[in-house]
């Protein structure tokens, strides 16, 4: 079921990068990043996929790089591409880790995401459930793989609630989660707030991600200067543009046609670009 098989990204470290589009039963589900970093004693992966079948089919690949134990999962946020899939790491003895705002999404939000992916992925969603997650933190949480420490980091709010970032010092790799994107459209969420996400990315995130390998959530391993033009530079763009609306007393719909056509090449433009427009201009008419 994965949609590609793992590519190293560093000594110790593989990312199966996923679909830059939205969940299908052609991509089985796998339309996100599920990264893995491989210690002397221990595995780690990042997210828990948004099957059970997708989990089982990345163990599968984990299996044929290294024999030691998966013995943390942690999830990037709550959604489901990230959560849904953990009752299989459960199964094999995993602990599940995740921010508690992630925690939080998941209960509120995690039996709807498997109810709308039964409908995509069909027989491809067997013994998916939603399972609770042992272990939550709330701004920082540092593991011991066997001679590879990992931190799990909160910068800030960002695309939804929860979202953290997985950093590996001695590689200087951050799996950075859906805090940036690569390749394709990032979504705004009716509870994104863009305003906190590019105080999050000026303040904390690119001082930190600078000169760093960054996994994105979506899209290829890359560098910090690639994300920050398709993630801050998107975000700047099109609130400049909503405050121009804004200025000169426009409506909703004015933003539905903002010009959005610079960033026209990434994937799933035309299914996200006027309805992030579109939320942004409502939350930017309280701001």
């Amino acid at each position: 079921m994965l949609y590609s098989k793992p590519v190293k990204v560093a000594d110790n470290i593989w990312s199966a990068i996923g679909a830059t589009q939205y969940y299908s039963y052609e991509n089985g589900g796998h339309n996100n990043n599920l990264s893995f970093i491989v210690g002397n004693e221990a595995v780690l992966v990042v997210n828990g996929g948004s099957a059970y079948l997708l989990a089982k089919a990345l163990h599968d690949e984990i299996r044929s790089i290294t024999d030691k134990p998966v013995l943390y999962v942690v999830d990037e946020n709550g959604q489901s591409h990230a959560a849904l899939g953990n009752g299989y790491w459960q199964q094999q003895g995993a602990q599940i880790i995740a921010h508690e705002d992630a925690v939080t999404e998941i209960g509120h939000k995690g039996l709807a995401g498997l109810e709308e992916l039964s409908g995509i992925l069909q027989e491809q969603i067997e013994g998916t459930e939603v399972v609770a997650v042992d272990q939550s933190f709330t701004d920082q949480l540092e593991l011991d793989l066997g001679g590879l420490t990992v931190r799990l980091v909160k910068f800030g709010p960002a695309h939804s609630p929860g979202d953290i970032s997985v950093v590996v010092p001695q590689r200087n790799v951050l799996i950075a989660g859906d805090i940036a994107f690569n390749q394709r459209m990032l979504p705004v969420f009716p509870d994104t707030d863009t305003s906190l996400w590019l105080e999050t990315w000026q303040d904390n995130f690119a001082p930190f991600a600078q000169d760093m390998i960054i996994v994105p959530g979506h899209g290829e391993v890359t560098d910090f200067a690639t994300v920050d033009k398709t993630t801050r530079g998107y975000l700047e763009y099109v609130r400049g543009k909503v405050a121009e609306l804004l200025e000169n007393d426009g409506a909703l719909e004015d933003a539905y046609l903002i010009d959005q056509t610079p960033y026209a090449h990434l994937d799933t433009y035309e299914q996200l670009a006027g309805k992030n427009a579109g939320r942004i201009f409502e939350a930017m008419e309280f701001e």
